[in-house]
């Protein structure tokens, strides 16, 4: 193929870094397992959330955002307490904060990426000062969502494909990385079978032919473990956060498959921190899949009722949106792998949000009349209307006891009791006779509603779960949703593959997913939320510009 440089993926991490790659004039080979529909990877159903610090959107919102904010933010839930394989991780997070806190809006806008003028509050952490979560609204979120995060590099890695530099070969599985003198010097593998299967859908893995490509250096951009629950259920930080779940549903395709990881380790890089990885515990069955066992994450406000499968409420501050790896601790305590939520028609109107670019029509086309109709008219968005009326998931009931006895039908568990589900709702709405209270979760819906942003479009007003006037009532049963993988190969900034001796690896890089979004974990055992579309861009483009540069 006379290629420069071979890119393993192409996701977008891979399409970032062939990116550079064409801007500096090289030749590069893409190869990707599945078809050319599914350019961009799972960045495409992605909601697109971009992690920004001090931008312009937070200061017209009155955000107090800085440097120093953001990285101790960071350092306070990434949490690094290994000498060995956070080295790298500790590096890769100083230096994605400086780009977050500068460049990075700057270089996506140049691109033609804009966001929306409102910012979302992700992950507010577990109530230390110190510890996890953002201290402020952060999530900038993509005008044209996932879509358009990949537009903006596919764009030009297309026209690169025009001027000749870029070639991509779809259905080829790479299965060896070719090894001569200690260095990478080509990938050998499998052709599959040819198919026209839409994007997403899950394909055969049928062999039609071999092939062998050589080149200066290899970049595997493959992505993580996801769609893999073997290997998920393998890795799985039982000591850290209770058993692996039973049942687990599915954030991301079949093929994020992580074939790549076992692979590169077999060759001779270093795979650091397997144990870390980031899932959901607010996962729904899709009513209308795409791929198998198809899960989307409700992304909610801060007022539902949380409770376990046995009826106990979570305990605080294991409230919606705040602390992901806490509250699947607390779930998987109870001995079962799910939750429910209990919250009125007035809650699910305004604090519902559904992940995945196609749950959001109205913000991926960029349509603006539909964006008025689904989130400031009356009811809910019409994708998450629809989850309520078709999905699995989802009982409503005019009163409580209707609600319990829809919530025992669809129960994997205990049944629960009614005195039980009663004495915790009852319990929550005392609270509210006076402006003030003991509750901590009711304390922190009166902080969100102190963000301009979040009362006007993310937080339900406060009110009593059984007042009439805000029903139905609505109970959704929550389930384990895989989705990213935090640990990965060991990279330095540069985005060179590490050995196990901490020597680098000549003509291999790695980014994105695969490399644990950096350095082989630069989240360490939490995510901020909107970094990891931004993991991919920066280690790609690190990847991308490291090889300009050794091959001029």
């Amino acid at each position: 193929m006379n290629a420069d440089v071979i890119v393993v993926g192409a996701g977008l991490a891979g399409l970032v870094a062939t990116h550079e790659l064409v801007k500096a004039g090289r030749r590069v080979l893409v190869l990707d397992q599945e078809n050319r529909n599914n350019l961009g990877g799972q960045a495409f159903w992605s909601l697109g959330g971009l992690f920004f610090v001090d931008s312009p959107e937070q200061r017209r919102l009155g955000i107090k955002d800085s440097h120093e904010l953001a990285l101790a933010d960071w350092m306070g839930s990434a949490g690094f307490d290994r000498e060995r394989e956070d080295h790298w991780p500790r590096q890769w997070a100083r230096a994605y904060v400086d780009f977050a806190a500068t460049e990075k809006r700057e270089y996506l806008r140049e691109l033609g990426l804009k966001v929306v003028p409102t910012v979302g509050w992700a992950e507010r952490g577990g109530g230390s000062a110190a510890g996890h979560g953002n201290s402020v609204p952060r999530f900038h979120l993509t005008w044209g969502t996932g879509p358009e995060v990949v537009r903006i590099f596919a764009e030009p890695v297309l026209e690169g494909e025009k001027q000749g530099l870029v070639s991509f070969e779809f259905r080829h599985q790479v299965d060896d990385l070719i090894v001569e003198d200690g260095a990478v010097v080509g990938v050998r593998g499998t052709v599959l079978e040819p198919t026209d299967l839409e994007r997403g859908k899950a394909s055969s893995r049928t062999a039609v032919g071999e092939f062998e490509f050589r080149a200066a250096a290899v970049i595997v951009t493959s992505g993580g473990i996801g769609g893999n629950h073997d290997l998920v259920r393998k890795n799985w930080p039982t000591e850290r956060v209770g058993p692996a779940p039973e049942t687990m549903i599915s954030g991301v395709p079949a093929h994020v498959d992580g074939r790549m990881l076992a692979i590169t380790e077999k060759a001779g890089g270093n795979i650091v921190n397997r144990d870390r990885m980031w899932h959901y515990t607010e996962g729904i069955v899709n009513w209308d899949p795409i791929w198998p066992n198809h899960a989307i994450r409700i992304i909610p406000g801060p007022s539902s009722l949380w409770l376990d499968s046995t009826g106990h409420r979570l305990p605080a501050p294991n409230f919606p949106g705040f602390d992901t790896n806490q509250t699947m601790k607390a779930i998987l305590a109870t001995g079962h792998d799910y939750s429910w939520y209990i919250l009125t028609q007035s809650i699910i109107e305004k604090e519902f949000a559904l992940s995945g670019s196609e749950q959001n029509p109205d913000v991926t086309g960029k349509d603006i009349k539909l964006l008025l109709r689904s989130r400031v008219a009356k009811g809910a968005p019409g994708p998450v209307e629809a989850f309520k009326r078709n999905g699995v998931d989802f009982v409503v009931a005019d009163n409580l006891r209707g609600l319990v006895d829809g919530m025992n039908k669809i129960a994997r568990g205990p049944q629960l009791e009614f005195e039980q589900v009663e004495r915790e709702v009852l319990a929550r709405d005392r609270q509210f006779d006076n402006k003030f209270g003991k509750d901590l979760q009711l304390m922190a819906i009166t902080n969100a509603r102190q963000y301009r942003s979040d009362k006007l479009t993310r937080v339900a007003k406060p009110h009593r779960l059984l007042d009439p006037d805000h029903g139905p009532l609505i109970a959704v049963r929550l389930n384990i949703l895989t989705r990213k993988t935090l640990g990965g190969l060991e990279t330095n900034l540069d985005s060179q593959v590490i050995r196990a001796d901490g020597e680098t690896f000549d003509g291999l890089y790695a980014a994105g997913e695969v490399a644990g979004f950096g350095g082989g974990g630069v989240h360490g055992y939490n995510a901020l939320e909107g970094t990891f579309l931004g993991g991919c861009i920066f280690s790609g483009r690190a990847a991308g510009r490291a090889l300009a540069r050794e091959l001029a």
